[in-house]
């Protein structure tokens, strides 16, 4: 297995999340672009990007530098937890609350409360742990 949110990890990463309709698909109804970092909290940045555009992703891999409009960071422990056992809306909540799950850039608050973007972020996790 790669390492996660690797070069090789972050491609794909992007091949399942274009194959999840629960999650691209979702995300193109509302036309969704972003460019979304993965990482681990501590560190200056993130380590993977994915860029998505009318909901697919177009590009990812290693983070290079550029402008983000979602990072999110965890511990490489709390990662691997979720990538075992993906969270559900109530797992992430709690983690978010507790500090396990960062936002350096992104408002978590605003987009859990919209439930055509909570439900597919929430997917994203599942997808992850077919990578």
């Amino acid at each position: 297995m790669a390492e996660l949110f690797s070069d090789e990890w972050m491609k794909g990463f992007m091949n399942q999340w274009n194959a999840e309709s629960e999650l691209s698909g979702a995300l193109a109804q509302i036309g969704f672009n972003s460019v979304i970092g993965y990482g681990f909290e501590g560190e200056p940045g993130p380590r993977g990007v994915i860029n998505v555009q009318g909901g697919q992703a177009v590009a990812a891999g290693a983070y290079q530098g550029g402008s983000l409009n979602w990072d999110i960071r965890a511990s490489k422990e709390q990662w691997e937890k979720w990538l075992g056992k993906p969270p559900g809306m109530m797992g992430l909540g709690t983690a978010y609350m507790s500090g396990k799950l960062k936002f350096p850039i992104g408002d978590y608050a605003s987009m859990i409360k919209d439930p055509r973007m909570a439900g597919p972020f929430v997917k994203t996790f599942a997808v992850m742990a077919r990578v």
